[in-house]
């Protein structure tokens, strides 16, 4: 079938011709550690009782549309406050598209620092809105400054942060944080999708900012195959955001396993513990490294910067090695010759800092 490059370009709008779309590689054999995963596979147990709950599904019915149960649990397992609403989305990616939606139009700005998750910028370009990137600085905090006169001269109605940011792992100062808060014409959304390796949060504020609203998922946690997200923040907004909503878009199994799921959540409270262990041995292998510049992380994958112009070649050469992680190099200039690796179990590990080594 042969379509012609101007009928592609009368149909498709111009803003998403010059997107690309977002790339998931084939892992094959590698070892995985380019996705922010939970390495730890649920326990034989667990898997077991989860079974058996799925055979209570009445597939030829629709799911529960408000997700009920399912949203209870989230919110106690969140410690949402008990004024501030609640809306689920298919991961938080549904949600962040959510969001724009709610705000799109004619010469709108959404506003986010650079660099930061990827998705903020494609959803929002997608939707014909403005993007401006708030560069961060060379040690990829957030300048109070230069936030202050970007949101002076752009005006943004959505102000993204992620908390800890991705792909960088830092966590912004919380009081730079408060300033946008407090000086942003529209809504500010912390994106927290990396709480379970971070003390710090922003959900206890949520009632004490009308313009904050709170994201949360599930992926990091351990369910990044179930797909499932939280938005929170004063119901007067969320009530508006919730008309983007596509009816029944949390499915009954969806449903079901995360009720199951966080029941048990002691499990996986367990396994993020042992994340955090795991990043600070990662940390100082990397730190013991020749070469390298290797930055802290409040989330469960740490950012380094290889020799100048060696980053494909590292990248390619832990491939070579049986190892998958993620290069970062040639996406924004800030993020020049830079690798993330997640952080995976012990002996994957040990298997990546072996192969970097063989490398430098």
């Amino acid at each position: 079938m042969t379509i012609s490059r101007d009928k592609i370009d009368h149909v498709i709008c111009p803003e998403v011709r010059g997107l690309s779309a977002y790339h998931v590689p084939d892992p094959g054999e590698l070892i995985k550690l380019d996705a922010m995963e939970n390495p730890y596979s649920w326990p034989d147990w667990l898997v077991e009782e989860w079974l058996e709950q799925l055979r209570q599904v009445s597939l030829n019915r629709y799911p529960d549309a408000s997700a009920t149960e399912l949203k209870a649990r989230m919110r106690s397992a969140m410690g949402v406050p008990d004024q501030a609403a609640v809306i689920l989305g298919n991961g938080s990616d549904e949600l962040i598209q959510m969001i724009i939606q709610a705000v799109a139009g004619p010469g709108k700005v959404i506003m986010a620092p650079e660099p930061t998750f990827v998705m903020y910028r494609q959803i929002a370009v997608a939707a014909g809105l403005t993007y401006a990137a708030v560069p961060l600085q060379t040690d990829f905090s957030l300048d109070k400054d230069d936030i202050a006169e970007a949101l002076d001269e752009y005006q943004p109605v959505v102000v993204f942060l992620a908390y800890p940011n991705n792909p960088t792992g830092n966590l912004f100062d919380p009081d730079v944080i408060r300033l946008i808060l407090t000086r942003a014409p529209g809504l500010v959304v912390v994106d927290e999708a990396y709480a379970p390796f971070t003390d710090e949060s922003f959900m206890a504020e949520v009632q004490a900012h009308d313009n904050l609203l709170v994201l949360r998922t599930l992926s990091k946690m351990g369910f990044a195959g179930l797909r499932l997200g939280l938005l929170t923040g004063a119901p007067q907004w969320l009530n508006e955001i919730e008309k983007t909503r596509l009816p029944y878009n949390i499915s009954s199994l969806n449903q079901l396993t995360g009720e199951f799921a966080l029941a048990h959540r002691a499990v996986f409270e367990e396994q993020a513990a042992a994340i955090r262990q795991d990043r600070t041995v990662l940390l100082a292998g990397l730190q013991a490294l020749p070469g390298l510049t290797v930055y802290p992380s409040a989330a469960n994958f740490i950012l380094f910067r290889v020799p100048d112009g060696q980053a494909g070649a590292v990248h390619a050469g832990l491939i070579e090695r049986g190892v998958l992680i993620k290069n970062l190099d040639g996406s924004v200039p800030a993020l020049r010759d830079c690798l993330r690796v997640t952080v995976g179990r012990p002996e994957e590990n040990a298997s990546f800092l072996a192969a970097l080594a063989a490398l430098l």
